[in-house]
């Protein structure tokens, strides 16, 4: 029988900014178990709070040289090794009450552009479906985690900024409620950290921040498939596969997620590559995940530049969605 486990936020359990190799995990699961994690904690250590001014807001980026924000774990998976996938299902997400939107100068994809900095405050409705912006514009909410990692392989830590063939800072608005992240295990467990909870975000992050906030309650499910040959991250919806390429640039990265994607599309579905090239040009969607740029940062990493592909499941027959479901689940 599946168990859930709860794991508060606590300075035991979060690390400000990265993944820690050197932390103890916060629960150790079996394969297809849940974890609770109530009340997880704002940016900066839970040091956030609503209304705080961008001057005030400020000493907390020096505080804090790897990242703003809060991880969670890590969580270990009974069994899981080096060459096997951990499935990461978001199962239930409510955010806090409010949120907030900020961009400190030298960042974005218009470091130079603006004066001043930014800082605008949201509160949700009680239903954590609506925030409400300016000058009558209303934003309807779709939350989701920024942030979901194993760790990688090594022992030094690892800014949470930053994301590879591990997952990390996506910023992947898709993994919302019902999504699917498939991650390679490269250490004995897994070590899955989680945080960066956004209600809203725009394909893109284009100024570098979403509606920033926290969570009152957030489920996950583990799952364990053993020896899946991915070489990173594959997220699932209902309705497609999404695959990511990371690069110091987006024609780069949008070269590697395509070569990704006809690699991986040939292995699973049983199509050729000129066929997978062809389909990818006719019925896959490349859109910006994220147009990172930290040229004024105070952190000490610098995300990559990503493009995640959509493909979608409706152009496969039955026989070929099923074969893919059986490479990813086998």
């Amino acid at each position: 029988m599946a168990s859930t486990h709860t794991v508060e936020s606590t300075p035991e359990t979060v690390r400000s900014g990265y993944l820690d190799p050197a932390a103890k995990p916060v629960a150790e699961v079996a394969s297809g178990d849940t974890v609770r994690y109530p009340n997880t904690w704002t940016h900066w250590g839970n040091e956030a709070v609503f209304g705080m001014s961008f001057a005030d807001r400020e000493p907390l980026r020096h505080r804090y040289p790897h990242g703003p924000y809060s991880m969670l774990g890590p969580v270990t998976v009974a069994g899981a090794d080096p060459g096997d996938v951990i499935e990461v299902s978001i199962t239930a997400l409510r955010t806090i009450g409010w949120g907030w939107n900020s961009f400190p100068l030298g960042v974005g994809a218009l470091p130079h552009d603006f004066a001043e900095p930014y800082v605008h405050y949201f509160r949700f409705d009680e239903a954590r479906t609506k925030a409400e912006f300016t000058h009558g514009i209303t934003l309807s909410m779709a939350p989701f985690l920024g942030v979901v990692a194993t760790e990688p392989a090594g022992e030094e830590i690892v800014s949470a900024i930053v994301s590879g063939s591990y997952g990390g800072n996506l910023v992947l608005r898709d993994l919302g409620v019902g999504s699917h992240l498939f991650l390679p295990v490269a250490k004995p467990g897994g070590r899955v950290w989680i945080g960066d909870v956004h209600a809203l975000q725009g394909d893109g992050v284009v100024d570098q921040t979403a509606i920033e906030t926290a969570a009152e309650d957030l489920e996950i499910r583990y799952d364990l498939h053993k020896q899946v040959a991915l070489p990173g991250p594959i997220g699932e919806t209902d309705t497609a596969w999404i695959v990511i390429g990371f690069a110091a640039s987006l024609d780069e990265a949008l070269v590697g997620c395509l070569r990704e994607v006809i690699s991986w599309l040939s292995t699973a579905a049983g199509i050729t590559e000129p066929e997978a090239y062809a389909l990818a040009s006719m019925a896959v969607s490349f859109r910006v995940t994220q147009y990172a740029n930290q040229t004024g940062s105070a952190y000490t990493s610098v995300p990559p530049k990503a493009i995640h592909a959509v493909i979608p499941k409706s152009v496969f027959p039955a026989q070929i969605r099923d074969r893919i479901a059986r490479w990813l689940r086998p």
